[in-house]
């Protein structure tokens, strides 16, 4: 083990011990939920839905291309804000994840982490810009609901409250009781590592590719690992 890579496992061991209570991020982190059902089509098709209404004008050029269903989301909310458009736009992508969860893939090493870390006595709960529901549905898939129950934070109505916003991280925090520095909160992307930072929460950046960690790594992040393995060789030792 060089020394580079035994500070790296002392770091992760001190983020580890310390934390009473591990915020999740949940797609990325727990699971890649559109690794089936592709986020770029979930995306296209709520655009579609849009103009279908004649409501082409309310994207730019550069949101209508994103891929990405929560930019097409947030940016309708940002100009419609509280209206029956955006709800019914939300539960549009929410009925879109709950069918992603079918094809859903597991996080590698993700599923006994949970267990071990919830056995170990630390307490858990899922900070998402997904729908709860859905969280929950995955869950309850993989027989995890009892190890975050009823700890699980999603989108709301209020999408002004989506991270970066630390709004799901403070929630979760005040219903369980936990200073934020007692706390490790693990996301994927630049977003998470803002929320966490917002929170005055540790923050440990899981990527699954080069791409990835360069973004958490841009964003801020300091500890951003590639595989879940050491946490759970960590907390087994």
């Amino acid at each position: 083990m060089t020394a580079e890579t035994e500070k790296e496992t002392e770091n992760l061991r001190e983020l580890i011990t310390r934390a009473h209570v591990v915020l999740w991020d949940f797609d990325g982190p727990i699971c890649r939920l559109f690794a089936g059902h592709k986020a770029e089509r979930v995306a296209g098709e709520l655009v579609e839905w849009l103009e279908g209404r004649g409501l082409h004008g309310l994207l730019t050029d550069d949101e209508r291309k994103s891929l990405d269903p929560h930019i097409v989301l947030r940016a309708v909310d940002r100009r419609r804000p509280g209206s029956d458009l955006v709800a019914e736009l939300e539960e549009r992508l929410t009925q879109e994840e709950m069918r992603a969860t079918a094809s859903a893939m597991p996080t590698a090493y993700a599923d006994p982490l949970i267990r071990t870390w919830r056995a170990a006595g630390s307490r858990l709960a899922i900070a998402t810009n997904n729908s709860p529901r859905v969280a929950r549905a995955y869950l309850a898939s993989r027989g995890l609901v009892t190890c975050f129950a009823p700890h699980v934070y999603g989108r709301t109505q209020d999408l002004h409250r989506l991270k970066p916003d630390p709004h799901c991280l403070n929630r979760a925090l005040s219903a369980m009781g936990a200073a934020p520095d007692a706390a490790l909160m693990i996301g994927d992307s630049p977003t998470d590592f803002d929320a966490a930072r917002e929170a005055r929460v540790p923050f440990l950046g899981y990527a699954r590719n080069e791409r990835k960690a360069k973004l958490l790594r841009a964003g801020g992040a300091a500890h951003v690992v590639d595989s879940l393995e050491p946490l759970l060789r960590i907390l087994r030792g």
